[in-house]
Protein backbone atom coordinates (compact mmCIF):
# COMPACT_ATOMS: atom_id res chain seq x y z
CA UNK A 1 0.00 0.00 0.00
CA UNK A 2 1.51 3.32 -0.97
CA UNK A 3 2.19 5.82 1.76
CA UNK A 4 1.12 9.46 1.49
CA UNK A 5 4.08 11.77 0.97
CA UNK A 6 3.71 15.29 2.33
CA UNK A 7 5.04 18.11 0.22
CA UNK A 8 8.49 19.12 1.43
CA UNK A 9 8.48 22.50 3.06
CA UNK A 10 4.72 22.70 3.04
CA UNK A 11 4.54 22.73 6.80
CA UNK A 12 6.74 22.22 9.83
CA UNK A 13 6.46 19.74 12.67
CA UNK A 14 3.31 19.79 14.73
CA UNK A 15 2.13 18.56 18.12
CA UNK A 16 4.51 17.20 20.78
CA UNK A 17 7.34 16.82 18.27
CA UNK A 18 7.12 20.54 17.44
CA UNK A 19 7.47 21.46 21.12
CA UNK A 20 10.39 19.05 21.51
CA UNK A 21 12.25 20.32 18.43
CA UNK A 22 11.52 23.92 19.40
CA UNK A 23 12.97 23.39 22.86
CA UNK A 24 16.09 21.76 21.41
CA UNK A 25 16.39 24.64 18.97
CA UNK A 26 16.32 27.18 21.80
CA UNK A 27 18.84 25.14 23.82
CA UNK A 28 21.33 24.88 20.97
CA UNK A 29 20.72 28.48 19.91
CA UNK A 30 21.61 29.69 23.41
CA UNK A 31 24.74 27.58 23.46
CA UNK A 32 25.78 28.94 20.05
CA UNK A 33 25.61 32.55 21.29
CA UNK A 34 26.41 32.35 25.00
CA UNK A 35 29.03 29.58 24.94
CA UNK A 36 30.34 29.60 21.41
CA UNK A 37 33.98 28.70 22.20
CA UNK A 38 32.93 25.77 24.38
CA UNK A 39 30.49 24.51 21.76
CA UNK A 40 33.07 24.76 19.01
CA UNK A 41 35.61 22.77 20.96
CA UNK A 42 33.07 20.17 22.06
CA UNK A 43 31.70 19.68 18.56
CA UNK A 44 35.12 18.55 17.48
CA UNK A 45 34.77 15.52 19.71
CA UNK A 46 31.07 15.00 19.09
CA UNK A 47 30.07 15.91 22.65
CA UNK A 48 27.48 18.67 23.13
CA UNK A 49 26.77 19.16 26.82
CA UNK A 50 26.54 16.40 29.41
CA UNK A 51 23.38 17.98 30.83
CA UNK A 52 21.73 18.31 27.43
CA UNK A 53 22.93 14.84 26.42
CA UNK A 54 21.34 13.25 29.50
CA UNK A 55 18.10 15.12 28.79
CA UNK A 56 17.85 14.09 25.14
CA UNK A 57 19.02 10.52 25.80
CA UNK A 58 15.98 9.96 28.04
CA UNK A 59 13.56 10.84 25.23
CA UNK A 60 11.83 7.88 23.53
CA UNK A 61 11.91 9.53 20.09
CA UNK A 62 15.14 9.30 18.07
CA UNK A 63 16.87 12.71 17.81
CA UNK A 64 19.88 13.75 15.71
CA UNK A 65 21.67 17.10 15.64
CA UNK A 66 23.07 17.71 12.15
CA UNK A 67 25.84 20.08 11.11
CA UNK A 68 26.48 20.96 7.46
CA UNK A 69 29.24 22.40 5.31
CA UNK A 70 28.47 21.67 1.64
CA UNK A 71 25.25 20.12 0.25
CA UNK A 72 27.11 18.94 -2.85
CA UNK A 73 29.60 16.82 -0.94
CA UNK A 74 28.89 13.41 0.59
CA UNK A 75 30.89 14.46 3.63
CA UNK A 76 29.06 17.78 3.86
CA UNK A 77 26.52 16.57 6.42
CA UNK A 78 27.54 15.19 9.79
CA UNK A 79 25.58 14.27 12.86
CA UNK A 80 27.29 15.80 15.89
CA UNK A 81 24.93 14.22 18.41
CA UNK A 82 22.62 11.18 18.38
CA UNK A 83 20.52 10.22 21.38
CA UNK A 84 20.18 6.62 22.59
CA UNK A 85 16.92 6.02 20.70
CA UNK A 86 18.49 7.23 17.43
CA UNK A 87 21.54 5.01 17.89
CA UNK A 88 19.30 2.01 18.46
CA UNK A 89 17.01 2.78 15.50
CA UNK A 90 19.81 3.47 13.02
CA UNK A 91 22.21 0.89 14.52
CA UNK A 92 24.96 3.42 15.18
CA UNK A 93 27.88 2.85 17.53
CA UNK A 94 28.88 6.50 17.94
CA UNK A 95 27.25 9.82 18.72
CA UNK A 96 28.94 11.52 15.75
CA UNK A 97 29.79 10.66 12.17
CA UNK A 98 28.81 11.11 8.53
CA UNK A 99 25.04 11.29 8.08
CA UNK A 100 25.14 9.12 4.93
CA UNK A 101 26.75 6.34 6.95
CA UNK A 102 23.60 6.17 9.08
CA UNK A 103 20.87 7.19 6.60
CA UNK A 104 21.00 6.65 2.84
CA UNK A 105 17.37 7.39 1.98
CA UNK A 106 17.30 10.24 -0.62
CA UNK A 107 14.07 11.72 0.74
CA UNK A 108 15.43 11.96 4.27
CA UNK A 109 18.65 13.56 3.03
CA UNK A 110 16.64 16.06 0.97
CA UNK A 111 14.54 16.89 4.03
CA UNK A 112 17.74 17.47 6.03
CA UNK A 113 19.12 19.75 3.28
CA UNK A 114 15.98 21.89 3.26
CA UNK A 115 16.32 22.51 6.99
CA UNK A 116 20.12 22.68 7.04
CA UNK A 117 20.86 24.80 3.98
CA UNK A 118 17.45 26.25 3.14
CA UNK A 119 16.31 27.19 6.63
CA UNK A 120 12.90 25.54 6.02
CA UNK A 121 11.17 23.17 8.44
CA UNK A 122 10.34 20.01 6.49
CA UNK A 123 9.21 16.40 6.90
CA UNK A 124 8.94 13.12 5.00
CA UNK A 125 8.14 9.43 5.49
CA UNK A 126 11.04 7.02 6.03
CA UNK A 127 10.47 3.28 5.58
CA UNK A 128 12.99 0.93 7.21
CA UNK A 129 12.88 -2.41 5.41
CA UNK A 130 13.54 -5.81 6.94
CA UNK A 131 11.75 -8.60 8.77
CA UNK A 132 10.80 -6.00 11.41
CA UNK A 133 9.84 -3.19 9.00
CA UNK A 134 9.14 0.27 10.42
CA UNK A 135 7.51 3.43 9.10
CA UNK A 136 8.88 6.65 10.58
CA UNK A 137 7.72 10.26 10.18
CA UNK A 138 10.94 12.28 9.88
CA UNK A 139 10.87 15.97 10.78
CA UNK A 140 13.77 18.40 10.29
CA UNK A 141 13.97 21.90 11.78
CA UNK A 142 16.78 24.45 11.35
CA UNK A 143 18.80 25.66 14.33
CA UNK A 144 20.87 28.81 14.76
CA UNK A 145 24.28 28.70 13.13
CA UNK A 146 27.26 27.63 15.22
CA UNK A 147 30.06 30.02 16.09
CA UNK A 148 32.07 28.87 13.06
CA UNK A 149 29.19 29.72 10.73
CA UNK A 150 28.13 26.13 9.98
CA UNK A 151 24.34 25.65 9.80
CA UNK A 152 22.72 23.14 12.15
CA UNK A 153 19.41 21.28 12.21
CA UNK A 154 17.51 18.91 14.48
CA UNK A 155 16.24 15.68 12.92
CA UNK A 156 13.52 13.80 14.82
CA UNK A 157 11.77 10.49 14.09
CA UNK A 158 8.23 9.53 15.09
CA UNK A 159 7.20 5.88 14.81
CA UNK A 160 4.01 5.55 12.75
CA UNK A 161 4.33 1.80 12.22
CA UNK A 162 1.28 0.93 14.30
CA UNK A 163 -0.90 3.55 12.60
CA UNK A 164 0.08 2.24 9.17
CA UNK A 165 -0.49 -1.36 10.26
CA UNK A 166 -3.99 -0.54 11.51
CA UNK A 167 -4.92 1.08 8.21
CA UNK A 168 -3.33 -1.68 6.11
CA UNK A 169 -4.95 -4.38 8.24
CA UNK A 170 -8.37 -2.79 7.81
CA UNK A 171 -7.98 -2.57 4.04
CA UNK A 172 -6.53 -6.09 3.73
CA UNK A 173 -9.22 -7.60 5.93
CA UNK A 174 -12.02 -6.09 3.85
CA UNK A 175 -10.39 -7.12 0.58
CA UNK A 176 -9.59 -10.67 1.70
CA UNK A 177 -12.91 -11.27 3.42
CA UNK A 178 -14.97 -10.02 0.48
CA UNK A 179 -12.95 -12.13 -1.97
CA UNK A 180 -12.80 -15.39 -0.02
CA UNK A 181 -16.36 -15.32 1.35
CA UNK A 182 -17.91 -14.74 -2.04
CA UNK A 183 -17.72 -18.41 -3.14
CA UNK A 184 -19.23 -20.06 -0.03
CA UNK A 185 -21.92 -17.37 0.16
CA UNK A 186 -22.85 -17.97 -3.47
CA UNK A 187 -22.99 -21.71 -2.76
CA UNK A 188 -25.26 -21.23 0.26
CA UNK A 189 -27.52 -18.90 -1.69
CA UNK A 190 -27.84 -21.40 -4.53
CA UNK A 191 -28.69 -24.33 -2.26
CA UNK A 192 -31.24 -22.27 -0.31
CA UNK A 193 -32.93 -21.29 -3.56
CA UNK A 194 -32.96 -24.93 -4.69
CA UNK A 195 -34.44 -26.15 -1.38
CA UNK A 196 -37.16 -23.55 -1.56
CA UNK A 197 -37.93 -24.56 -5.14
CA UNK A 198 -38.15 -27.91 -6.90
CA UNK A 199 -36.18 -29.82 -4.19
CA UNK A 200 -38.60 -28.84 -1.44
CA UNK A 201 -40.20 -32.29 -1.27
CA UNK A 202 -37.05 -34.31 -2.07
CA UNK A 203 -35.80 -35.60 1.29
CA UNK A 204 -32.63 -37.15 -0.16
CA UNK A 205 -31.62 -33.94 -1.91
CA UNK A 206 -32.51 -31.89 1.15
CA UNK A 207 -30.23 -33.91 3.44
CA UNK A 208 -27.39 -33.82 0.93
CA UNK A 209 -27.73 -30.06 0.36
CA UNK A 210 -27.97 -29.33 4.08
CA UNK A 211 -24.75 -31.26 4.66
CA UNK A 212 -22.95 -29.22 2.01
CA UNK A 213 -24.39 -26.00 3.41
CA UNK A 214 -23.14 -26.89 6.89
CA UNK A 215 -19.65 -27.58 5.51
CA UNK A 216 -19.64 -24.21 3.71
CA UNK A 217 -20.82 -22.39 6.83
CA UNK A 218 -18.06 -24.05 8.88
CA UNK A 219 -15.51 -23.04 6.26
CA UNK A 220 -16.67 -19.42 6.47
CA UNK A 221 -16.41 -19.55 10.25
CA UNK A 222 -12.84 -20.90 10.09
CA UNK A 223 -11.95 -18.31 7.48
CA UNK A 224 -13.22 -15.41 9.60
CA UNK A 225 -11.46 -16.80 12.70
CA UNK A 226 -8.15 -17.08 10.81
CA UNK A 227 -8.50 -13.62 9.28
CA UNK A 228 -9.19 -12.09 12.68
CA UNK A 229 -6.26 -13.98 14.20
CA UNK A 230 -3.91 -12.87 11.41
CA UNK A 231 -5.06 -9.26 11.75
CA UNK A 232 -4.40 -9.25 15.51
CA UNK A 233 -0.94 -10.78 15.02
CA UNK A 234 0.01 -8.23 12.35
CA UNK A 235 -1.07 -5.32 14.53
CA UNK A 236 1.34 -6.38 17.30
CA UNK A 237 4.06 -7.82 15.09
CA UNK A 238 6.52 -5.00 15.83
CA UNK A 239 6.11 -5.44 19.62
CA UNK A 240 8.27 -8.27 20.93
CA UNK A 241 6.66 -10.46 23.63
CA UNK A 242 8.21 -10.55 27.11
CA UNK A 243 6.84 -13.64 28.89
CA UNK A 244 8.80 -16.87 29.35
CA UNK A 245 7.46 -19.91 27.49
CA UNK A 246 8.56 -23.53 27.57
CA UNK A 247 8.47 -24.47 23.88
CA UNK A 248 8.33 -28.22 24.61
CA UNK A 249 5.28 -27.92 26.88
CA UNK A 250 3.52 -25.62 24.40
CA UNK A 251 4.12 -28.16 21.62
CA UNK A 252 2.81 -30.95 23.85
CA UNK A 253 -0.44 -29.00 24.38
CA UNK A 254 -0.80 -28.58 20.61
CA UNK A 255 -0.21 -32.31 20.05
CA UNK A 256 -2.88 -33.17 22.62
CA UNK A 257 -5.36 -30.93 20.79
CA UNK A 258 -4.96 -32.69 17.42
CA UNK A 259 -4.61 -36.23 18.78
CA UNK A 260 -8.33 -37.16 18.43
CA UNK A 261 -8.32 -36.19 14.75
CA UNK A 262 -5.08 -38.11 14.17
CA UNK A 263 -6.51 -41.23 15.83
CA UNK A 264 -9.64 -41.08 13.68
CA UNK A 265 -7.44 -41.34 10.60
CA UNK A 266 -4.95 -43.82 12.01
CA UNK A 267 -2.11 -41.27 11.82
CA UNK A 268 0.60 -41.71 14.45
CA UNK A 269 2.09 -38.63 16.11
CA UNK A 270 5.66 -39.08 17.37
CA UNK A 271 6.83 -36.18 19.57
CA UNK A 272 10.49 -36.03 20.56
CA UNK A 273 10.73 -33.26 23.14
CA UNK A 274 13.39 -32.11 25.65
CA UNK A 275 12.89 -32.07 29.39
CA UNK A 276 11.03 -29.28 31.12
CA UNK A 277 12.86 -25.95 31.19
CA UNK A 278 15.46 -26.83 28.55
CA UNK A 279 13.66 -25.10 25.67
CA UNK A 280 12.67 -21.83 27.41
CA UNK A 281 12.08 -18.91 25.04
CA UNK A 282 10.69 -15.40 25.37
CA UNK A 283 7.27 -15.40 23.78
CA UNK A 284 3.49 -15.38 23.83
CA UNK A 285 2.39 -18.86 24.91
CA UNK A 286 -0.94 -18.80 23.05
CA UNK A 287 0.80 -17.81 19.83
CA UNK A 288 3.52 -20.44 20.23
CA UNK A 289 0.81 -23.08 20.69
CA UNK A 290 -0.89 -21.69 17.58
CA UNK A 291 2.33 -22.14 15.60
CA UNK A 292 2.71 -25.76 16.73
CA UNK A 293 -0.95 -26.55 16.16
CA UNK A 294 -1.00 -24.99 12.68
CA UNK A 295 2.11 -26.92 11.61
CA UNK A 296 0.87 -30.24 13.00
CA UNK A 297 -2.64 -29.68 11.65
CA UNK A 298 -1.17 -28.85 8.23
CA UNK A 299 0.90 -32.04 8.28
CA UNK A 300 -2.15 -34.04 9.28
CA UNK A 301 -4.24 -32.65 6.42
CA UNK A 302 -1.74 -33.69 3.77
CA UNK A 303 -0.73 -37.06 5.25
CA UNK A 304 -2.22 -40.30 4.04
CA UNK A 305 -4.16 -42.49 6.47
CA UNK A 306 -1.87 -44.56 8.66
CA UNK A 307 1.15 -42.28 8.15
CA UNK A 308 3.57 -40.99 10.80
CA UNK A 309 4.10 -37.33 11.74
CA UNK A 310 7.31 -36.58 13.64
CA UNK A 311 7.40 -33.53 15.93
CA UNK A 312 10.69 -32.58 17.57
CA UNK A 313 12.14 -29.67 19.54
CA UNK A 314 15.91 -29.06 19.37
CA UNK A 315 17.82 -26.58 21.53
CA UNK A 316 21.18 -24.83 21.40
CA UNK A 317 21.18 -24.33 17.62
CA UNK A 318 22.57 -21.39 15.67
CA UNK A 319 20.35 -19.77 13.04
CA UNK A 320 22.32 -21.61 10.33
CA UNK A 321 21.89 -24.95 12.09
CA UNK A 322 18.15 -24.40 12.60
CA UNK A 323 17.75 -23.71 8.86
CA UNK A 324 20.10 -26.49 7.75
CA UNK A 325 17.31 -29.03 7.40
CA UNK A 326 17.11 -32.75 8.07
CA UNK A 327 16.43 -34.10 4.55
CA UNK A 328 19.68 -33.96 2.51
CA UNK A 329 17.94 -34.68 -0.79
CA UNK A 330 15.15 -32.11 -0.28
CA UNK A 331 14.37 -28.81 -1.96
CA UNK A 332 14.69 -26.21 0.77
CA UNK A 333 13.97 -22.53 1.34
CA UNK A 334 14.08 -20.07 4.23
CA UNK A 335 10.63 -18.47 4.37
CA UNK A 336 11.69 -16.05 7.14
CA UNK A 337 15.18 -15.11 8.30
CA UNK A 338 15.67 -12.98 11.45
CA UNK A 339 17.10 -9.48 10.93
CA UNK A 340 19.57 -10.00 13.76
CA UNK A 341 20.59 -13.55 14.53
CA UNK A 342 20.60 -14.48 18.21
CA UNK A 343 23.31 -16.69 19.66
CA UNK A 344 21.18 -19.80 20.14
CA UNK A 345 17.72 -20.96 19.13
CA UNK A 346 15.12 -23.56 20.00
CA UNK A 347 13.72 -25.16 16.85
CA UNK A 348 10.39 -26.90 16.33
CA UNK A 349 10.42 -29.37 13.41
CA UNK A 350 7.28 -31.04 12.03
CA UNK A 351 7.80 -33.73 9.38
CA UNK A 352 5.06 -35.54 7.44
CA UNK A 353 4.99 -38.38 4.92
CA UNK A 354 2.71 -36.67 2.42
CA UNK A 355 3.02 -36.00 -1.29
CA UNK A 356 5.64 -33.30 -0.81
CA UNK A 357 5.78 -29.88 -2.45
CA UNK A 358 7.46 -29.03 -5.74
CA UNK A 359 10.34 -26.54 -5.62
CA UNK A 360 8.47 -23.84 -7.57
CA UNK A 361 5.74 -23.66 -4.92
CA UNK A 362 8.02 -23.13 -1.91
CA UNK A 363 8.45 -19.31 -2.16
CA UNK A 364 4.67 -18.75 -2.11
CA UNK A 365 3.72 -21.02 0.79
CA UNK A 366 3.26 -18.17 3.28
CA UNK A 367 1.15 -16.03 0.94
CA UNK A 368 -2.43 -15.53 2.07
CA UNK A 369 -4.83 -18.09 0.61
CA UNK A 370 -2.14 -19.77 -1.48
CA UNK A 371 -2.79 -23.47 -2.01
CA UNK A 372 -0.66 -25.96 -3.94
CA UNK A 373 -2.68 -27.23 -6.88
CA UNK A 374 -3.39 -30.92 -7.09
CA UNK A 375 -2.95 -31.66 -3.40
CA UNK A 376 -5.83 -33.08 -1.40
CA UNK A 377 -6.26 -31.93 2.16
CA UNK A 378 -8.75 -34.48 3.41
CA UNK A 379 -12.33 -33.84 4.43
CA UNK A 380 -11.57 -30.63 6.33
CA UNK A 381 -10.12 -28.15 3.85
CA UNK A 382 -7.92 -25.37 5.10
CA UNK A 383 -8.31 -21.61 4.73
CA UNK A 384 -4.90 -20.99 3.17
CA UNK A 385 -3.91 -18.75 6.10
CA UNK A 386 -2.20 -21.22 8.45
CA UNK A 387 1.37 -20.74 7.21
CA UNK A 388 0.89 -16.97 6.89
CA UNK A 389 -0.07 -16.93 10.58
CA UNK A 390 2.96 -19.06 11.48
CA UNK A 391 5.32 -16.70 9.62
CA UNK A 392 3.96 -13.54 11.29
CA UNK A 393 4.12 -15.12 14.76
CA UNK A 394 7.70 -16.26 14.16
CA UNK A 395 8.57 -12.75 12.97
CA UNK A 396 7.04 -11.17 16.08
CA UNK A 397 9.20 -13.50 18.20
CA UNK A 398 12.34 -12.51 16.21
CA UNK A 399 12.59 -16.07 14.93
CA UNK A 400 12.61 -17.79 11.55
CA UNK A 401 10.73 -20.27 9.37
CA UNK A 402 12.25 -22.90 7.09
CA UNK A 403 10.77 -25.51 4.74
CA UNK A 404 12.23 -28.53 2.98
CA UNK A 405 10.35 -31.02 0.86
CA UNK A 406 10.85 -34.09 -1.30
CA UNK A 407 8.11 -34.87 -3.81
CA UNK A 408 6.51 -38.20 -3.00
CA UNK A 409 8.21 -38.45 0.41
CA UNK A 410 7.01 -35.56 2.55
CA UNK A 411 7.70 -32.10 3.92
CA UNK A 412 9.40 -30.68 7.01
CA UNK A 413 8.65 -27.24 8.44
CA UNK A 414 11.00 -25.72 11.02
CA UNK A 415 10.03 -22.73 13.17
CA UNK A 416 12.83 -21.49 15.42
CA UNK A 417 12.87 -18.95 18.24
CA UNK A 418 15.66 -17.27 20.27
CA UNK A 419 16.53 -19.29 23.35
CA UNK A 420 16.51 -17.48 26.68
CA UNK A 421 19.95 -16.95 28.17
CA UNK A 422 18.83 -18.66 31.37
CA UNK A 423 17.78 -21.83 29.52
CA UNK A 424 19.97 -24.90 29.84
CA UNK A 425 21.78 -25.33 26.52
CA UNK A 426 23.26 -28.41 25.02
CA UNK A 427 21.03 -30.82 26.90
CA UNK A 428 20.25 -34.06 25.12
CA UNK A 429 16.63 -34.31 23.99
CA UNK A 430 14.44 -36.77 25.85
CA UNK A 431 11.05 -38.20 24.95
CA UNK A 432 8.52 -36.84 27.40
CA UNK A 433 5.41 -37.87 25.51
CA UNK A 434 4.50 -40.26 22.79
CA UNK A 435 1.01 -40.10 21.35
CA UNK A 436 -0.30 -42.80 19.05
Amino acid sequence: MSLPQPASGAKGPSGPIAALVGALGRLFARRSTAKAPELSSRRATGVISPDYARLVNTLPDPILVISGTDPQEVTGRRYIFANAAARELLRMDHEQGLLVSAIRDPQVLETVDEALFGGIASECVYEIAGAQAKVMRVQARPLAEASDGEPQAVLSFRDETELRRVERTRVDFLANASHELRTPLASLSGFIETLRGHARQDEGARERFLGIMQAQAERMSRLIDDLMSLSRIELNEHIAPEAEVDLALAVLDAVDAVTPMARSRGVRLEPLLPCKGVASITGDRDQIIQVAQNLVDNALKYSRDGAVIRISVEVGLTAAQAAAGVRPEASRLSLLTPDHAAETYAALRVSDEGAGIAREHLPRLTERFYRVEGQKSGERSGTGLGLAIVKHIANRHRGGLFVESVEGQGTTFTAYFPLKASAVSGAAPAIVAKVS
